[in-house]
């Protein structure tokens, strides 16, 4: 397969390393020119969780509608960047299938305006930190969840014969259930250690940051009446488990003095709540919180 990927951040780079190490010619659409010509020299490195070095060649461009016609283009950029992107991604023909990459819901509905027949939304659980412009860091295993909401999957289903246990990709049926499910997640652990300044694993060991991720998420259960039967209080401390040396990407956007993604993952779920009549009180303080350390700038 011919495959572009669409952003050089974590996401975009563990993915693109991981599609070429399934002999797929990878193309990495970059923003700037001086990462496409490290990328072209260098390599695209991968350091892996058992602490080997793997690395792929991969070609790097900042020209994608110049790019000859692929059989998958994969969209990892933040959502943030994704509004300056759909003009470039409607004028690519319209059999080229999309899988987009994206924390959160927002992206849902604008995606599915596009011209594409055929678009995927993924949700990921895989933790992954660049490290430089050619490095990324694979920090832990997590699955690759893939759903179809348009057009057929024939594609799409290449990606889960790649096999390979540290990438796992499971296809699953419902996207914005599936996109809901992850933005739950995101809800109840990324404001809390973004704000907190902590890891993942601290979530379960300070008693008092723990306190508050069961208020949140009983908050939730009280807003979506099926949510403790779908997401269980124990799969969010499992997660927590999981990626105990995680940074997640609200801290990491923090430390960095970056936009996060506050308003595109928690937005949406205090909207949807509000529909339900709930306000989340703790949640949306969080939130508010979060933006008002964005905007006064700290660290």
């Amino acid at each position: 397969m011919n495959v572009v990927v669409i952003g050089a951040g974590a996401v975009g780079q563990l993915t693109a390393s991981y599609l070429a190490e399934a002999a797929m010619h990878v193309t990495l659409a970059v923003r700037r020119r001086e990462q496409a010509s490290q990328l072209n020299i260098e390599h695209l490195t991968r350091l892996n969780i058992d602490g080997t070095t793997t690395a792929h060649q991969v070609i790097a461009t900042t020209e994608l509608a110049t790019l000859p016609q692929q059989d998958l283009i994969v969209v990892a950029v933040k959502y943030g960047q994704l509004q300056n992107l759909y003009g470039q991604i409607a004028a690519l023909p319209s059999e080229v299938p999309l899988l987009f990459m994206q924390n959160g819901l927002a992206h849902f509905d604008e995606a599915l305006r596009l011209p594409q027949q055929n678009i995927a939304f993924c949700s990921v659980a895989f933790g992954a930190q660049v490290i430089n412009d050619t490095t990324v860091q694979h920090r832990g295993v997590g699955t690759c969840k893939i759903a179809v909401a348009r057009g057929h999957n024939s594609v799409f289903k290449k990606l889960s014969q790649m096999e390979n246990p540290l990438f796992p990709v499971e296809f699953v049926q419902n996207p914005e259930q599936m996109l809901f499910e992850k933005a739950v997640f995101n809800c109840i652990i990324n404001p809390l250690t973004a704000i907190l300044l902590m890891k993942n694993g601290e979530l379960l060991t300070n008693k008092h940051a723990f306190i508050l991720m069961q208020t949140i998420y009983q908050e939730l259960t009280q807003a979506f009446v099926n949510l403790q039967y779908t997401i269980p209080f124990s799969a969010v401390t499992a997660l927590c488990e999981k990626t105990a040396a995680n940074t997640s990407s609200m801290l990491a956007d923090r430390k960095l003095g970056k936009k996060s993604e506050i308003d595109t993952i928690v937005g949406p779920i205090l909207q949807k709540a509000l529909t339900n009549g709930h306000i989340l009180p703790t949640l949306r303080t969080l939130y508010n919180q979060m933006l008002a350390i964005e905007e006064s700038g700290e660290r």
